[in-house]
C-alpha cells in the first residue's frame, strides 16, 4: 500500500535514478520480517533449501549491497550481480527504461557492477543467522576481456564460497558477442571449465537467453546435462519487439517484464520437451502474480524469479506470490509444490 504513495514520486525520477534511491531506502530503512513460512512452499533444488519458491532475478543487487534486506522482503532467495572479475561502468547513459503503457522495461545496462573483490567483503560480512534464505551469485565476462572464458573461472574461484549457487550468465545482450557462448561448441569448452575450475560441490545453474531456435535449445540441455549444469535459468531479457505502445519501444536493449511473458513461458515448455524432464528448470520473465508463478511451476520450473514486476508493483511482491500461489496449490490438492512440478508436461 505505501508503495502506491511512493510510485509517483519515484516515477519523475529517470529509471537508474528511481532504482539507486530503492537501494538507499533498503539499506537505512528498518525491513520488518515479510517471509512465508507456509511448509507447503519449501523445496530441496539442487541440494540447496528454498524456504519459498520466489526468488529476486539479478540487475538489482548488482553488487550485493542488501542481499539480507531484499530476503527480509519475502523472497525465498536471492540472486546479486552479473559480478565480473574488474569492475566497469556499463554501457553509457540513459540506458534504463520504463515502458509504463507496456508494464516493462528495456535496459541495455551493460554488466555495469563494482566487480567482484567489492562483494567479496560486503558477502564475508553477513552472518549465517542473517540469511534467512539461499544467496545466489551471478558470474559475467568483462566487456573489454582478451578471454571470456577465463573470465568465466575466475568468477567460479572468486565466489564459489560465498554462493548458495553460482550462475553463469552468458544471456545477456547488451554484451557484444556475449549470446555466441551458447554456441554448442563455445558453450562445451565454457561449461567444462567452469566445472573443472570449482573446489566444492556448489552448484552451478546457466541462464539462457529466450531468443532461441529448437535445435539451440536441444544443444543446450545436451551440453548442459553431460556437463553436470545443476539448473537452467529461462530465460533473460529478450532482444524481439512484440507489438509494443511506449516512446520507448525503440530503445536498444534487452526487454523485460509483461511483454516477454508469453515467450518465457513457452521456453519453459521447450525446454522441459529437450530434457525429458530431466533438467531442472528456473522461470524468469514477464512473472508478476501468483498466476504467473504457478503457471510456469506447472510447465516445469521448479523456482521463479521476478524483477520487472516490482517496478510496478512494489517490494511487497513477493510475499503477495507465496500468499497466494500457496493458496493455488491447496486448491488443486498438492500437499507441497514439489508435487505441482511440470504437471500440465
Amino acid at each position: 500500500m505505501l508503495y502506491q504513495f511512493a510510485r509517483p514520486l519515484l516515477f519523475k525520477a529517470d529509471a537508474e535514478t528511481a532504482h539507486n534511491l530503492s537501494l538507499a531506502a533498503l539499506k537505512m530503512l528498518p525491513i520488518p520480517s515479510l517471509g512465508s513460512h507456509s511448509p507447503i512452499l519449501a523445496q530441496t533444488f539442487a541440494g540447496v533449501r528454498f524456504p519459498n519458491p520466489v526468488g529476486l532475478a539479478p540487475g538489482y543487487d548488482k553488487n550485493a549491497e542488501v542481499p539480507v534486506e531484499i530476503l527480509r522482503l519475502g523472497f525465498g532467495f536471492t540472486e546479486v550481480g552479473t559480478l565480473t572479475p574488474l569492475p566497469q561502468k556499463g554501457n553509457p547513459k540513459p540506458r534504463l527504461f520504463r515502458l509504463l503503457e507496456d508494464e516493462a522495461v528495456i535496459n541495455r545496462m551493460g554488466f555495469n557492477n563494482e566487480g567482484q573483490q567489492a562483494a567479496i567483503s560486503r558477502l564475508r560480512n553477513i552472518p549465517d543467522k542473517a540469511r534467512k534464505g539461499p544467496i545466489g551469485i551471478n558470474i559475467g565476462a568483462n566487456k573489454d576481456s582478451a578471454d571470456r572464458v577465463a573470465d568465466y573461472v575466475i568468477g567460479v574461484r572468486n565466489m564459489e564460497a560465498l554462493a548458495d549457487y553460482l550462475t553463469v550468465n552468458i544471456s545477456s545482450p547488451n554484451t557484444p558477442g556475449l549470446r555466441a557462448l551458447q554456441d554448442k561448441a563455445a558453450l562445451d569448452d565454457l561449461l567444462a571449465q567452469v566445472m573443472a575450475a570449482r573446489m566444492r560441490d556448489t552448484p552451478v545453474f546457466l541462464k539462457v537467453a529466450p531468443d532461441l531456435q529448437p535445435a539451440d535449445i536441444d544443444d543446450i540441455v545436451g551440453v548442459a546435462l553431460s556437463r553436470g549444469i545443476a539448473a537452467l535459468i529461462v530465460s533473460n531479457t529478450t532482444i524481439s519487439r512484440p507489438a509494443l505502445l511506449s516512446r520507448h519501444a525503440g530503445e536498444a536493449g534487452g526487454l523485460s517484464g509483461a511483454p516477454l511473458r508469453a515467450m518465457a513461458q513457452q521456453r519453459i515448455v521447450d525446454f522441459r520437451k529437450a530434457s525429458g524432464g530431466q533438467m531442472p528448470l528456473i522461470g524468469l520473465g514477464g512473472i508478476a502474480s501468483a498466476q504467473d508463478a504457478y503457471a510456469r511451476i506447472r510447465a516445469g520450473a521448479s523456482l521463479v524469479q521476478i524483477y520487472s514486476a516490482l517496478v510496478y508493483q512494489g517490494p511487497g511482491l513477493a510475499r503477495t506470490i507465496n500468499t497466494q500461489l500457496a493458496g493455488l496449490l491447496q486448491a488443486d490438492g498438492f500437499a507441497n509444490i514439489a508435487e505441482a512440478i511440470g504437471v500440465d508436461g
